[in-house]
């Protein structure tokens, strides 16, 4: 993938001069971007576009007490009171209706969010989808757990033996087949779960969140463990992968393009809140029409979508 480029030329005039004359030249971008994220197993094809306007203002502070301090630098003051170069604002939206994940859910919101760090800083991450997307299971998720029941019945009659002993990871017990690793959990560790959740509900207050922060959400062994044996019972547990990921998941109403509607909506309020750069991944080629007032917003976009999808054409 080609690096996003920046050039400001600069230059200063004497120091005997008490102002400091600060040139801009445009930012340059490359048009074109190719890059394949661990979204799916296929090729994915990133296209951006820069804001029309490539002109961005700066800001600087210079020092008060010197002689020549009374011009402007555009630059920002970070937490340790350095004034650095100011960094771009990301807004990510994921229309799930039109482009769920093919893969795990966990792997491929990490890699859009190390897409996305690469144009700046990430302030808004979000998914939009109805309520049918979160109980659909796609076709790998069935040919998954297809593989791995027919692998227990194997291992259950002995016909096949693994090459290691499954371990707990919880406890570390070594069990023989995968099927007694679920069993000792279930028996074990998820009953021991069961009365710490019966306790924190008999709590009140602040009690009640040392509690649970210490014994049920903050016992992070077992909810890995939990999420590698225990099957969900609706679903495949997209929106808490996703939510685990760092997204903030929302689910629209079951009406046609109600998650179009939310996302559009999403769209204008990102540009009312000065971001530099919307990252869309869809295929709906509905957008195309707010994304053309995006860019004539000032506003930086890229979408992730398949190579032959209209979007990412009209982008």
């Amino acid at each position: 993938m080609t690096p996003l480029c920046k050039a400001i030329d600069t230059t200063a005039a004497s120091l005997l001069k008490p102002s400091i004359l600060l040139h801009q030249t445009p930012l340059n971008f490359c048009h074109s971007l190719n890059y394949t994220p661990i979204l799916n197993k296929n090729n994915l094809t990133l296209t951006s576009k820069p804001p029309p306007n490539h002109l961005r203002p700066i800001t600087a502070t210079a020092d008060a007490s010197h002689p020549a301090a009374t011009s402007e630098i555009d630059m920002v003051r970070n937490r340790q009171g350095i004034y650095t170069s100011k960094q771009n604002k990301v807004v990510v939206l994921w229309d799930l209706d039109n482009k769920p994940p093919r893969g795990p859910p966990y792997p491929a919101a990490m890699a859009l969010k190390t897409l996305a760090q690469k144009f700046g800083e990430v302030i808004d991450m979000c998914a939009y989808a109805n309520r049918h997307a979160f109980i659909h299971l796609p076709h790998w998720v069935l040919e998954e757990r297809r593989e791995r029941k027919h692998l227990d019945i194997l291992e259950r009659k002995d016909i096949v033996s693994p090459s290691q002993p499954y371990v707990c990871g919880v406890c570390g017990r070594k069990c023989k087949t995968n099927l007694d690793l679920k069993k000792h959990f279930k028996q074990l560790h998820e009953r021991e779960r069961q009365k710490k959740v019966n306790r924190m509900r008999s709590l009140k207050g602040k009690k009640r969140q040392r509690y649970k922060e210490r014994f049920v959400s903050g016992n992070h062994k077992y909810n890995e463990e939990a999420r590698r044996l225990l099957t969900p019972k609706v679903g495949y547990g997209l929106a808490a992968e996703l939510r685990r990921a760092g997204v903030y998941v929302k689910t629209v109403e079951d009406k046609p393009q109600a998650a179009d509607w939310a996302l559009k909506r999403q769209i204008e309020h990102s540009m009312s809140r000065g971001v530099d750069w919307l990252i869309l991944v869809s295929d709906d080629s509905d957008f195309s029409e707010i994304l053309r007032k995006a860019r004539e917003g000032n506003l930086g976009t890229v979408v992730v979508g398949d190579r032959d999808r209209a979007l990412g054409q009209t982008c």
